[in-house]
Order: C-alpha cells, then sequence, then structure tokens
C-alpha cells in the first residue's frame, strides 16, 4: 500500500456501464480518491457478462484493490441475466439500450389494461429498455432458452455475485437494492415488493429473483474478508456520489441522456415518460431517459468531417437557435418519447442556414432540448427544479455549457471532474461498512462545483425548444401533447 494511506480506511467502488468498467479507491472518511482503474467493454447492445467480470479483473489488477475494506458495485440498469439452475448464464445479457422487445412492452401494456395500470404497479410503463419486456422477447423468441432460466438478475446483482465468490456464483444467493430492482418492471417502489404477477404475466412461470437490501445492508463479506455492499443502479450510484439534495435535479450526458431527482415519495406516471424509481437512500429517483444524448455529438463531428473538439468550437460561432437549424436526434431509435425505430431528422434547412457551425449548433441544442423537456416533466411530477448538475462527458464541452442554462430555464453546476457513479458505489460501501461496524449513518464526502452560468437568456431558450417541439410533433404526431 502507498506510503500514507496505511492509517486510513479504504473502499471501492465500480462503475459496470455500458462501454467499460471504472474503479475508484477512497478514503472512507471523505471520499478523497487515492487509486483508479480501468478496463473496456465489447460494443454492442447484448454481451456475455463474462466480459464484465474480465474487465472488473483487469481494472483491479495489479494490486488496486489492496487494503479495501469494503466495496459497491453500481452497474448500467435493466440488462437481463439469465441464469440456469447451476447459475451459469443462458445467453449473452440484453442491455438497457436493445431495442429488440418493443413489441413485447407494448403487448404487455395491453394486457395488463393499459399505461395507467402498470404506473399504478411499478411506477413506470414498459418500454423496450426494461427488463420486462425483455423476458417477454425471450420467451416468445427464444423459448428452447426460455426454458433453461431457473433466475434472473441484473447486471450490477451478478457482479456483485461474482466479487462475493470470487469468480464463482452460487445459485439462488443473488441480491440487489430497491433502485435498481425499480427498474425490472416487475418490482414495487411503492410497496417495497416484487410483484410476481407481472413476472409471470412477461415469462410465462415465475422465476427466482434476487432478495432486495436495504440502502446499508451488505451483501457480504468475501472470504478475504472484503465487505460488499448491496450496490445499485448507475443513476442512483450517480446521485449518492453527488450528494443530491431536494431541489437538486442531474442531467447526465453519457451513452444516455437522463434527467433525474430525489423525491420523498413515490411517483406514476401513465405517460410513461418518468420512470417511478426508487433510490440508494430509501427516497425515491424519478427519472426521464432518452436514448441519445453525446453520441449526437460524436455524429455531427463525423458528418463535418471534424473531432468532438471541432463541434465545440463550430456550436459556439453559431448563435442562438442555429439559423432555423432544427435536429430532431433520434439517431438510435428513441426511449423518451417511445420510438424505437425512428430516426433523427434535419428541419429548417435552406441554404442560407447550411453551414457547419449551425449543424454543430443544432446538434448540442437537439441533444439538450429532450432533456429540457424531461425537466418539465419532473416538474409536472412534484420536484421543485432549483439547480441542475450537469455531469458525463458531453458535460465538459463549452458548447453545451453555453447552451444548457438558457434551454433548462435555471442556473446549471458541472461538478469538478469524477466518475460519480463508481464514488456513488463507493460512498455506498462505506455506508455499509460502517453500519456493519455498529457506526450507522450515510458518510459525508464534499464535492465542489463551479456554476457555469445563470440563464441569460431565457426568451431564445423558449424560442430553441419551441421549434424543437414543432419539428418533433410534425414528425411524430403521436408525439402531440
Amino acid at each position: 500500500m502507498p506510503s500514507g494511506q496505511q492509517d486510513r480506511t479504504l473502499v471501492a467502488g465500480v462503475d459496470s456501464s455500458t462501454q467499460s468498467t471504472k474503479v475508484v479507491v477512497c478514503d472512507a472518511a471523505t471520499g478523497e480518491v487515492l487509486r483508479e482503474g480501468r478496463a473496456a467493454h465489447p460494443e454492442g447492445t447484448e454481451v456475455h457478462p463474462d466480459r464484465w467480470w474480465d474487465a472488473y479483473r483487469e481494472a483491479t489488477a495489479g494490486g488496486l484493490l489492496d487494503g479495501v475494506a469494503a466495496v459497491g458495485v453500481g452497474g448500467q440498469q435493466h440488462g437481463m441475466v439469465a441464469l440456469d439452475e447451476a447459475g451459469d448464464v443462458v445467453r449473452p445479457a440484453l442491455l438497457w439500450n436493445d431495442v429488440r422487445s418493443a413489441q413485447a412492452g407494448r403487448d404487455l401494456v395491453a394486457e395488463l389494461g393499459g399505461p395507467e395500470a402498470w404506473a399504478d404497479a411499478v411506477g413506470l410503463v414498459p418500454v423496450a429498455s426494461f427488463t420486462v419486456t425483455k423476458l417477454r422477447w425471450l420467451a416468445e423468441h427464444e423459448p428452447h432458452h426460455a426454458a433453461r432460466v431457473a433466475e434472473v438478475v441484473l447486471p450490477h446483482d451478478w457482479l456483485t455475485a461474482k466479487i462475493l465468490g470470487d469468480g464463482s456464483l452460487a445459485p439462488g444467493r443473488t441480491s440487489t437494492d430497491r433502485g435498481d430492482a425499480s427498474g425490472t418492471g416487475y418490482w414495487s417502489p411503492a410497496t417495497g415488493k416484487y410483484r410476481e404477477d407481472l413476472l409471470e404475466l412477461a415469462f410465462g412461470r415465475v422465476v427466482r429473483t434476487p432478495r432486495v437490501l436495504g440502502p446499508a445492508e451488505p451483501a457480504g463479506v468475501t472470504d478475504a474478508g472484503m465487505l460488499v455492499s448491496a450496490g445499485t443502479g448507475d443513476n442512483m450510484a450517480a446521485g449518492l456520489g453527488l450528494g443530491l439534495e431536494a431541489g437538486d435535479v442531474v442531467v447526465s450526458l453519457g451513452t444516455s441522456g437522463t434527467v433525474f431527482g430525489v423525491h420523498t415519495e413515490p411517483t406514476a406516471d401513465a405517460t410513461g415518460t418518468v420512470a417511478g424509481f426508487a433510490d440508494a437512500t430509501g427516497r425515491f429517483l424519478p427519472l426521464v431517459c432518452t436514448l441519445n444524448a453525446a453520441r449526437v455529438l460524436s455524429a455531427a463531428a463525423s458528418m463535418l468531417g471534424t473531432d468532438l473538439a471541432g463541434v465545440e468550437r463550430l456550436a459556439l460561432e453559431a448563435g442562438h437557435g442555429a439559423g432555423g437549424l432544427t435536429l430532431l436526434p433520434y439517431l438510435d431509435g428513441e426511449r423518451t418519447p417511445d420510438l424505437p425505430h425512428a430516426a433523427g431528422t434535419l428541419g429548417g434547412i435552406r441554404r442560407g442556414n447550411a453551414t457547419p457551425g449551425n449543424l454543430a449548433r443544432a446538434a448540442v441544442e437537439g441533444m439538450l432540448c429532450g432533456l429540457a423537456d424531461g425537466l418539465d416533466v419532473l416538474r409536472e411530477q412534484g420536484l421543485d427544479v432549483h439547480r441542475v448538475f450537469m455531469i458525463g462527458g458531453a458535460a465538459r464541452s463549452a458548447a453545451v455549457q453555453q447552451v444548457a442554462p438558457d434551454l433548462f430555464g435555471v442556473p446549471v453546476l458541472v461538478p469538478e471532474p469524477g466518475e460519480y457513479v463508481a464514488l456513488g458505489a463507493a460512498r455506498q460501501a462505506a455506508w455499509a461498512l460502517a453500519t456493519h461496524d455498529g457506526r450507522p449513518g450515510l458518510p459525508h464526502w464534499e464535492r465542489s462545483a463551479a456554476v457555469v452560468a445563470d440563464p441569460t437568456d431565457r426568451a431564445a431558450g423558449a424560442e430553441v425548444r419551441a421549434a424543437y417541439r414543432a419539428l418533433r410533433e410534425s414528425t411524430h404526431p403521436e408525439t402531440r401533447a
């Protein structure tokens, strides 16, 4: 162990995301990051879970976890990991961004009696992202695999169990937390219980599910003596890492775009726009998710024959509204609104505005407009939005930071660069360790954030959003209010 760390209690947090595994080792008392590791995941919308274990081992190689007393896992939500009676993986996991189960979602909504019935039951309305729809797809399209399934778990559940077993997984001994369980479509945040009737509706029979642990309850202790916390979903872990309070809303600009904030009561949105998740602290985390975020800027860079820095420079040179160009950025289909087979649309193009700068600006504005709509919907669900914390790779763009405040209508803060999902998982590990040692209480970890800007021209922002809504409604009439 490096000099100066011998007298500290160390905890680790793992972010097992769509694209990579990131691990941070922190001081349990302060949250100071002392060591980090990283390893890539394969591309695609399905992946064998063994690749996550391989990435975890690569990211923690070289003694990264030496001296670590506790570890927690934050994982990508909704992924379907199907296990047989022996605990072996039946087929590659279908990830949250796999849209093949879109029709299954529509079928399930109708079979239960409509979206309101689902929102009342589990706080969300099934779309392709959620685990419950993937189970229906598996039952219908791969019955030979479905027949082998004895247990279904989520990515963080599976990796937690593998860490506990040092690479092996004991069938029937998996665990999860209320945050990640709330994204399955068959666990209710309002009651804190599984809805086995919905699991049977989706899959045709009831299979084993992980036990749901409390926020500070450990999943177990490894043979080497390292405590493993409950873990949680990536958005819940990010909220824990940021230390969200009332009035704080997070806009995360990664592979997907998410908007979420802490609420004291469960929510139920029959439109399906807001997923009424639980959080990692015992409260609730209403969330809006879009499939298209940072990769919109990557696509714009490709179209313009430049890189992300070039897109940023060009967008900053253009003005509000991109000269009348509007981009509806449904490049990979869309989750919110539920348009899994949609494509992107560029509207308002004329000879006079067909410039690289306007295209770059339209990409930035289009990416952010869908998330600004998400902020409005959270307000309708009773959240007071006082300020926005903007995180994720695209949040560091100067163009994004310039555009966001006027579109969001509130001050925007960008926290210091950090792996907030992994930090939240580490903070949960510190909480579980303190509870296990008879010192209950969520540790306070100070995080600094710079105020990017207050809104300076809300009227211009409102015009950009109006043009965006007009293009969306003309292209997809079903999204009209």
